[in-house]
């Protein structure tokens, strides 16, 4: 093609293809353009479509082509692919592109000041809780890529194995559907009916938990995978599937004998990590009138008690997930070495860091002995830069036992092969209301700028009301695959 120019033509009024015809060639040249719309030619000068029989000859043939092959999926993923050749433009095609190319996101719809991406999803019916950690999952990096780059293709996917519940697959339709610049609120209603499928417990139009809903969903996806590839479960190598090769890593557990100081250490592998709050700090508050500043949220449930009140921070949180613990009596192990049931000291840590870590705050805590339930509003600050290096295996028994832990301990090798310890904030779903009825919204992080989504509404805001927000879960990204615009302009 000459040009790659595209142009309305819309008669009697101004024609832009003409126009753009006559500023491109002589004005005695017939140029010839192509009707995407209509599949016909379409004469510049004449201002009129043009009959030429290989053109028409090359459309019907397509046609028919793709009538036969209408039953094969569409964009079918083959094992051969045509070979790759390198190419780079001439000048003349480089000309060609810098004068009529734009950038995509100048493409966008009425909004296009906000990112591409950002689309509301419809509520159908206390089903806030899906649409924010779904919200949260289109914008995680390697997920992201994943679909929009057919890895699953839900064409090919249905072809191969004949099934018609695969969360993967109606995951590709909405990635589809929410990149595609559209801003109206989609309805995840196929989603929704397929997780009811899968997770045929929780299929109501109740309110869920988010967190819950997470899990199952991902496990649905990890479930598809194994039956096709017959894998066995208990291989929990984070290799398997999607979902667990962005967010699965592995948990060390470490018991030991406080009588001889043998340790027994398990390996279990995880999708997020379920922190508890720190313990308040200021037992002695009792009622409103004494708090701070963020020191409590109590309004949401109507409680001035003091285990909704004061500061936590993740790193206080996670420090607390991997100090050592004290096994009680009523907890004590068998030891190998002594041979007897001795009392313990357990601890946590992290062998292998996922690639997008997902904290799940337990904010609703279930009493069998009260036989009640509750939901705990302590304010937790939480940083947009994590490094989660204190938090690793290595670390930790670094520390207690110096290098002498590498000659008996397999985690050396391991380590050494970490990408990243760094890690970077772009979402965060949060709660409010009570236990029994609340509300989930989910803030994105996207070029440094955060945005609000609150079902079919998204708004723009800052920093500060991220901060103040009540968060129930954030999810980290590998700081090497996260993108942040002041890097590249220089802003703080």
């Amino acid at each position: 093609m000459a040009c790659a120019a595209v142009s309305c033509h819309v008669p009697p009024h101004s024609s832009h293809v003409a126009i753009h015809a006559t500023k491109t060639s002589s004005a005695c040249s017939h140029e010839i353009a192509v009707d995407v719309d209509r599949a016909e030619l379409f004469c510049c000068a004449c201002r009129d479509q043009v009959y030429d029989r290989d053109f028409d000859a090359a459309v019907v043939l397509a046609h028919t082509t793709s009538i036969i092959q209408s039953s094969k999926p569409e964009n079918l993923r083959k094992r051969r692919r045509i070979d790759y050749r390198p190419w780079s433009p001439d000048l003349r095609e480089r000309s060609l592109m810098v004068n009529n190319a734009s950038p995509i996101d100048s493409m966008s719809s009425s909004n296009g000041d906000l990112p591409r991406g950002l689309r509301g999803l419809n509520n159908l019916g206390n089903t806030c809780f899906m649409n924010s950690v779904l919200q949260a999952l289109f914008h995680t990096p390697p997920l992201r890529n994943y679909f929009l780059s057919d890895r699953h293709n839900r064409y090919y996917c249905q072809s191969k194995n004949g099934v018609r519940l695969c969360l993967a697959c109606d995951l590709d339709t909405m990635f589809s559907a929410i990149f595609c610049g559209d801003r109206m609120p989609y309805s995840p209603a196929k989603f929704l009916y397929s997780w009811w499928r899968h997770a045929s417990n929780l299929a109501s139009y109740e309110q869920q938990d988010a967190h819950e809903f997470f899990i199952s969903m991902l496990d649905g996806i990890h479930e598809k995978v194994e039956k096709d590839q017959h894998k066995p479960r208990s291989q929990g190598n984070g290799d398997c599937c999607i979902a667990h090769r962005v967010f699965s890593g592995i948990l060390r557990s470490d018991v030991m004998c406080m009588a001889c100081g043998f340790t027994s250490t398990t390996f279990d592998p995880c999708v997020d990590f379920s922190l508890d709050l720190e313990p308040n700090q200021g037992s002695s508050m009792k009622t409103s009138s004494t708090k701070t500043n963020h020191s409590c949220n109590c309004e949401a449930d109507g409680m001035n008690s003091s285990q909704n009140c004061g500061i936590s921070t993740l790193m206080g949180c996670l420090d607390r997930f991997t100090r050592p613990e004290r096994l009680g009596s009523d907890q004590k192990f068998f030891c190998q070495q002594c041979q007897v049931r001795q009392e313990s000291l357990k601890q946590m840590s992290i062998r292998k860091l996922p690639l997008v870590s997902c904290f799940h705050i337990k904010r609703f805590e279930h009493s069998s002995v009260r036989k009640m339930s509750r939901k705990v509003d302590r304010y937790l600050q939480f940083p947009l830069s994590l490094d989660m290096a204190p938090y690793l295996s290595s670390s930790i028994l670094r520390s207690r036992f110096g290098n002498r832990f590498f000659p008996f301990d397999g985690d050396e090798s391991n380590t050494l092969n970490e990408p990243s310890s760094e890690f970077e904030l772009f979402a965060v779903v949060t709660h409010t209301g009570k236990l029994d009825a609340g509300h989930y919204v989910t803030y994105l992080r996207l070029s440094n700028k955060w945005y609000k989504c609150d079902d079919a509404w998204i708004t723009e805001v800052n920093e500060n009301t991220v901060r103040a927000a009540q968060g129930y879960m954030m999810f980290y990204v590998q700081k090497m695959l996260y993108y942040k615009a002041s890097e590249k302009q220089g802003t703080s």
